[in-house]
């Protein structure tokens, strides 16, 4: 009995000795040493189980500061797949708030880019969201430093339209400086700027006594207008004018 209880001690000795670096390996269960990797053993050490820190306080439950002027708070690295948490591809940093206040804050102390969002893919998006609601202070209404509203008067611009009455007169005009009437059915109109390589389309006004409209160029602004009866006798009609280019 006592030669096999003593050979039972050395074997459990043993076993201690030979299994305790494989659970320090492990890293579970075992100290965080700081300016160290963790867990220890080299790069094919790593925990196999979530680590969490939990706490209840009023502020923060962890920070991680870095006082050089050249070096970052943290950094998280991962290997998921696409898709996401609805995929089951859990991504490389998730903030959930579970109940209804920010989930996330990004600030600075003042530089010129608080952030930037880079992808090996200039294709990619840079993210999506199923929210709808205005973003404040984020110009996404702009592009090229113009709002809609900008936009629509910019591309307006590019387009004239006047009306023309019996006797010659320009209303409503935009992109026209002038109309004349110089014979009867016969207008002078001169556009702002050059016309000749956009779509002219000219319109009598009368529904009830329709007639036709013809358009022919003296230069790449002036043209002139012709208007007839529905019968097509030249006579004098008020006229809408448009160009598209």
């Amino acid at each position: 009995m006592r030669a096999h209880t003593k050979y039972l001690l050395a074997a459990a000795i043993t076993a201690l000795l030979v299994g305790a670096p494989i659970a320090i390996g492990a890293g579970e269960n075992q100290p965080v040493n700081g300016g160290a990797r963790n867990p220890a053993g080299g790069s094919t050490a790593n925990y196999t189980q979530e680590t969490q820190i939990i706490a209840n306080l009023s502020g923060y439950g962890t920070r991680q500061s870095n006082k050089s002027n050249n070096g970052g708070g943290a950094i998280y690295g991962c290997r998921s797949q696409p898709g996401g948490t609805p995929a089951g591809n859990e991504p490389c940093i998730r903030a959930s708030n579970l109940v209804n206040g920010l989930a996330f804050e990004f600030a600075n102390n003042g530089g010129t880019t608080v952030g930037t969002i880079t992808s090996g893919n200039p294709n990619a998006a840079p993210f999506t969201t199923n929210a709808t609601g205005v973003a404040t202070g984020l110009n996404a209404d702009q592009v090229d430093g113009q709002s809609a509203s900008q936009i629509v008067t910019t591309a307006q611009a590019l387009n004239s339209k006047g009306q023309v009455s019996e006797a010659g007169v320009l209303a409503n005009a935009r992109g026209i400086t002038s109309a004349t009437r110089t014979a009867a059915g016969t207008y002078t109109v001169t556009f702002s700027s050059d016309v000749s390589a956009c779509a002219l389309n000219a319109t009598v006004v009368d529904a009830a006594n329709n007639g036709d409209v013809a358009i022919a160029p003296n230069s790449a602004t002036v043209y002139t207008v012709t208007t007839r009866t529905i019968g097509g006798v030249v006579a004098d009609r008020a006229f809408h004018i448009t160009s598209l280019c």
